[in-house]
């Protein structure tokens, strides 16, 4: 038997594409090898949003450059948004490629695998969605539901558009009968995946929204908990608020990218949003969903950001008090608007600084706010054993907290949880004895 090795790198899309390029792979005849050194087939994932995952990515392919050098009948693969962007020379740049591909055409590396081929390819059109391809998922209670592709919006620091082409919705039926196949093989947990989910369905004939879809997935017998990533704050209405609160799967989770704090900066980055807007937002959500858990995503020194720029950042994450965020140094990307600005660049020392000013308020602001966990009872997905403590058990709640507990489970299996504790990035608490076990 051939065997596979897949690296991946970047968002929960690409982890949704590497489950699928696995699933291919299976049914191909390959299995999966433990290490990159004991495979026939060596294969990356690939991110481009920012340049730390390009640097990490480089040394991973050198590695693989030496392991084909020991066996030349090794064949390296390269699929991703990276492959995508520089798919004019990643052939001239890394000639023992042997396959590289966009994040629009992962089927194609079963077409150069089946082929008798014995040169370079490379696959870069925007086609078909990954969501058709059978899966390998990580976990057998959740999954990854491919809802849409691509982004239409533009937003100036952003290579996605570029990367994964013009938002594309599956059809609203199809993703239906997904979900109840995936509760039919046993997944209690679905997250959707789109670059702007909450635009949803308005290239479809007829139209759909992103709320029809929570309300019918809701119905499926089997699924216990829907999830969401990412939205975008100017499409983020109240009928998609609404579904946390009347549906019984939504979780009480949102993820609302803010990005900066400052309205100016927001208008130089394209978001089409000001910071008031987003405030009315995050009250909007409050009014209808009190107990929900906000998480987001900052930039920090976008050029031309101003000391008075990045304090209205800082402003904004203590009012709003956010469960977690993704926050990033800005790092210029090719082919977008914001990589050619060459005025008005922030220093690198200047970006650290702010960045360790804004880690401190986003950890500390959540810390206080995960004290309103402390001495309740939550319900608990588990997924394992806990990753610091072997004797303890690892899950999440429905606000995406991971929660460290003791007592005796399965995973997969939902169970109640008394917190006994909560920091910035976790909850601690035992298995209640108050409830039971809910297993699948």
């Amino acid at each position: 038997m051939k065997r596979y090795h897949v690296t991946t790198f970047g968002c929960q899309m690409n982890e949704h594409d590497s489950e699928r390029m696995k699933g291919m792979l299976e049914a191909l005849g390959y299995g999966e090898a433990p290490a990159p050194e004991e495979a026939d087939l060596i294969l990356f994932n690939t991110c481009s949003i920012r340049e730390k995952a390009d640097s990490r990515f480089l040394a991973h392919l050198g590695h693989a450059k030496r392991l084909k050098l020991e066996d030349p009948e090794r064949i390296v693969g390269v699929g991703g948004c990276w492959a995508q962007s520089v798919k004019d020379e990643v052939f001239e740049r890394f000639p023992f490629v042997d396959v590289a591909f966009g994040p629009g055409q992962v089927n194609k590396l079963a077409e150069f695998l089946t082929s008798d081929s014995i040169s370079a390819q490379g696959f870069f059109e925007f086609e078909g969605f990954t969501g058709h391809l059978p899966d390998k998922r990580a976990r057998e209670f959740q999954a990854w539901v491919q809802i849409s592709v691509g982004c239409n919006c533009n937003c100036s620091y952003c290579i996605v558009p570029s990367t994964r082409g013009r938002e594309v919705s599956r059809p609203h039926g199809e993703l239906v009968e997904e979900v109840r196949r995936l509760a039919a093989d046993g997944v209690r947990e679905v997250t959707l995946l789109g670059q702007n989910v909450n635009s949803y369905g308005r290239d479809l004939r007829p139209r759909a929204t992103f709320a029809g879809l929570l309300r019918d997935l809701d119905t499926i017998d089997g699924i216990d908990r829907i999830r969401y990533t990412s939205p975008h704050p100017k499409d983020m209405r109240e009928d998609v608020i609404l579904a946390h609160a009347e549906l019984a799967a939504v979780c009480e989770h949102i993820h609302l990218p803010l990005q900066a704090g400052s309205s100016r900066i927001l208008k130089a980055m394209r978001r089409t949003y000001t910071r008031e807007r987003y405030l009315e937002r995050v009250a909007l959500i409050r009014e209808h969903v009190p107990d929900v858990a906000l998480t987001t995503d900052i930039i920090v020194g976008f050029p031309g950001e101003t000391e008075a720029d990045f304090a209205q950042t800082l402003e904004v994450c203590e009012e709003v008090g956010y469960d977690g965020a993704f926050t990033f140094v800005f790092s210029p990307r090719r082919g977008t608007l914001a990589g050619e600005i060459t005025e008005g660049l922030v220093e690198h020392e200047v970006k650290v600084a702010r960045m360790q000013q804004l880690v401190e308020v986003v950890q500390r602001r959540a810390a206080e706010g995960a004290q309103r966990f402390v001495d309740r009872e939550l319900d608990v997905l588990v997924e394992g054993t806990s990753r610091t403590d072997p004797s303890r058990l690892r899950g999440r709640s429905r606000h995406n907290k991971a929660v460290n507990f003791s007592g005796l489970a399965s995973p997969g299996e939902i169970v109640s949880v008394h917190i006994t504790g909560a920091s910035s990035q976790t909850l601690t608490g035992e298995l209640s004895l108050l409830a039971g076990v809910s297993p699948r």
